[in-house]
């Protein structure tokens, strides 16, 4: 049974909106009726439940921020972290669907497409109709993204696209691609590949230890003919893509937040009931330290998630900014999931409880959408005006 009882030690509560705090309701519970019962069977089985697609589009997590008029909910970024940390306490891989779905395909076409792009795509995208998948990263350039070698020509009446994207998550099963690829003068553009064009493929990856419930896959082009309305029109250059990933990362600060609460709130309920020396082992002062620090460094993340939703909401948010909540935030999780399995013993290896699976999960999150020092050289090339990348 999902007993989860959020942690608030700095009473933030009081600073969210009525709003907010309904939809943040709504997310958790669905999390305790629909995820929690069946995540960890999914994951020791490596299965990615694709009912929740249709799920996640009725709860309305699809591209919350997407105006009504596309069939998003037209909320505030405030209100999308609050999701996102709700999903990602149920399970990081359940919040990556999400978070690729709205960040990563809708927000591109939202912001970069055509009309009639957007009147094609987010009403299907935001009902989960439609699943789409985002390709930047190749197998050979992850954190350079703009040495990328996909490529496509111009052919008169469409595009010749060729290349490959790797570790690409939802691809497997995705109707349509937000695929970044580079023109004959080595200009970066978005193409929008939908599934089934002959010479697209999308294989799986497998014998994954992280994201075990998330499906994640390649993308292939061996000679596919793109329709030419399939260019996203309003963007060119690697900022594009470079805007998209703030917008994921911003939901990865707060769901990092939800993993590490899933995990401290896991550890201090079995410090209370575990009896070792005739008392529980919460009365020890080392199980003390250890769940004060969790406590502690979650409350910082919070803080520094509420006052950067802040920033979103009003526009203000860089992209430096949302790179230092990212790093700080899911290194913070791995932490707090590391001491808070040591509480529980051998216990926290097993899948009776979610701590394993949240710290095998963060071994991903603290790598994708920029990794751990990549994230620490953009607050350095901020701060210092020079850029240690090249």
């Amino acid at each position: 049974m999902d007993n989860f009882e959020a942690p608030d030690y700095y009473s933030l509560d009081d600073l969210f909106t009525v709003e907010q705090k309904l939809i943040r309701q709504a997310v958790r519970n669905f999390v305790k009726k629909e995820i929690s019962p069946i995540i960890d069977d999914c994951c020791q089985r490596a299965e990615f439940p694709k009912h929740m697609v249709k799920k996640f589009g009725d709860l309305g997590v699809f591209g919350p921020f997407v105006p009504e008029q596309y069939g998003g909910g037209g909320l505030d970024y405030t209100s999308y972290g609050l999701m996102m940390q709700e999903l990602e306490r149920g399970d990081s891989g359940m919040r990556s669907t999400a978070s690729v779905q709205g960040s990563l395909v809708m927000y591109p076409i939202y912001e970069f497409g055509s009309e009639a792009q957007k009147q094609k795509y987010l009403p299907k995208l935001a009902s989960g109709e439609m699943l789409g998948c985002f390709g930047l990263t190749e197998p050979d350039y992850g954190s350079n993204p703009s040495g990328m070698i996909t490529h496509f020509k111009d052919m008169g009446d469409h595009y010749l696209l060729n290349g490959a994207k790797m570790w690409i998550s939802n691809s497997p099963l995705a109707d349509v691609a937000v695929v970044w690829a580079k023109n004959e003068e080595g200009r970066v553009h978005a193409l929008l590949v939908e599934k089934g064009i002959p010479g697209f493929t999308a294989p799986e990856i497998h014998k994954k230890w992280s994201l075990r419930a998330s499906i994640t896959g390649e993308l292939v082009f061996d000679n596919v003919k793109v329709p030419k309305e399939n260019m996203l029109p309003n963007v060119s250059g690697l900022s594009g893509p470079l805007r998209c990933l703030d917008s994921a990362r911003y939901g990865i600060a707060w769901g990092a937040v939800g993993a590490a609460m899933d995990c401290y709130d896991t550890a201090l309920r079995y410090a209370k009931e575990r009896i070792q020396f005739e008392k529980p082992i919460a009365s020890f002062q080392l199980i003390q330290k250890k769940l004060a620090e969790m406590i502690t460094e979650i409350t910082k993340a919070q803080l520094l998630c509420f006052r950067l939703g802040m920033l979103k909401d009003a526009g203000k948010a860089t992209t430096a900014q949302i790179s230092m909540a990212k790093r700080n935030n899911v290194n913070m999780a791995l932490q707090v999931a590391r001491e808070a399995r040591q509480i529980l013993g051998g216990n926290g290896i097993t899948g009776d409880y979610s701590i394993m699976r949240h710290m095998m999960n963060l071994e991903s999150v603290v790598t994708y959408e920029g990794t751990h020092d990549i994230h620490l050289l953009i607050t350095g090339a901020d701060i210092t005006g020079i850029s240690a990348f090249k």
